[in-house]
């Protein structure tokens, strides 16, 4: 892939970049079922024009916008290399990490392409992956500590990727169980199973965890596995007066803990273990003037040794495009009227109970 001085243009100050794709790759891995991902890079650099003869791409324009482009080709190629399809998806978030790294705003050396191929489970013929620059240094944190706080709206992956870590640990033998736990807030701490077979047991409020590790662990091996104590779903008072050693630990939906609570759960790291604590500062759910414990935790921790907080935002969403605009949409109102989740003033009326969508 060679970049040189623009040949028959008549603007001046243009380069011109020309790709040579590889006889092994189809150009439509490259260029998208109907040039879908062609068409993503077009819009993401409208100045510039890109030509497609053969299997040889050429982008004419600025000399800055003409280098990006070549990189977003170069990194699209090392990601096919290891047999992995692009999408549109990974083809914006790619362009997204090499402009922001261009202006200055990346702090680290890694690459789209090392971001999109970083295997953490493959299970039932898919894989599980970080999608964006925060997501990865998510997922290499909790490799690297023993304790990492995934704080970030809903919807960037944050309990997802811990219970893949949580599977992956327990099926390399790092762990002998996993254990998934959150405060049930509106359920008043109600402790008690519904009738029923051990699948119909687990407690509604509980359920989002349990279907996230239906994803990642053969269903059928699921409640021979709970009945071994293997795996754990439970509501956060059932860690009191324990320690947990051996162990992954996950505390999900965090924000609606106390701060009583949260010491609580910290202390019950025993050996041989790790947590991972996820939650959304902005989702509050406890009752009126209860603080939460994430947020003071926050202030607490930071910065102790093996402590890590990773914090995702509005860019690490990985639902639907409208997820992400949303989020940025609450912030700003927020922003502009001094509310909290586009609700009552700062300092005003808390919030009460049973408001705000859960969900990771």
């Amino acid at each position: 892939m060679t970049q040189t001085p623009a040949a028959n243009t008549p603007a001046q100050g243009q380069a011109r970049a020309q790709f040579t794709v590889p006889a092994q790759h189809p150009m439509v891995t490259v260029l998208g079922s109907g040039d879908s991902l062609l068409r993503v890079i077009e819009k993401a650099f409208p100045g510039a024009d890109i030509h497609v003869r053969g299997n040889e791409i050429s982008a004419v324009g600025d000399p800055s916008d003409v280098a990006l482009i070549q990189r977003v080709f170069d990194e699209m190629m090392l990601v096919l290399r290891t047999g992995q399809p692009m999408t549109e998806d990974a083809v914006e978030r790619s362009i997204a990490m090499l402009k922001a790294s261009e202006n200055g705003e990346g702090d680290g050396q890694e690459t789209p392409a090392e971001v999109l191929t970083q295997n953490i489970l493959s299970s039932r013929g898919r894989t599980i992956r970080p999608k964006t620059l925060n997501q990865k240094r998510y997922v290499d944190a909790i490799d690297k500590h023993t304790i990492v706080f995934g704080i970030g709206p809903a919807g960037t992956g944050k309990t997802y990727l811990a219970m893949a870590k949580a599977v992956q640990a327990l099926q390399s033998k790092q762990v002998n169980r996993i254990i998934l736990t959150r405060p049930a807030v509106e359920a008043g701490e109600r402790l008690g199973f519904l009738p029923g077979t051990l699948y119909e047991k687990i407690d509604p409020y509980l359920r989002p965890l349990y279907d996230a590790l239906h994803d990642m662990i053969d269903p059928d091996s699921i409640p021979r596995l709970m009945a071994a104590g293997t795996i754990e779903v439970a509501p956060l008072a059932y860690m009191r007066g324990r320690t947990l050693n051996d162990a992954f630990i996950i505390l999900d939906e965090a924000q609606n803990t106390s701060p009583e609570q949260m010491k609580m759960f910290l202390t019950r790291l025993g050996f041989d273990s790790k947590i991972v604590i996820t939650g959304d500062v902005t989702q509050v759910d406890l009752p009126n003037g209860t603080k939460s414990g994430l947020r003071q935790v926050q202030d607490i921790l930071e910065g102790v040794e093996d402590v890590h907080f990773s914090r995702l935002s509005s860019q690490d969403v990985v639902r639907h495009k409208l997820v992400g605009r949303i989020v940025d949409a609450y912030e700003k109102y927020d922003s502009d009227h001094g509310t909290e989740n586009g609700g009552a003033p700062r300092g005003g009326r808390p919030r009460t109970a049973g408001h705000g969508h859960k969900g990771k």
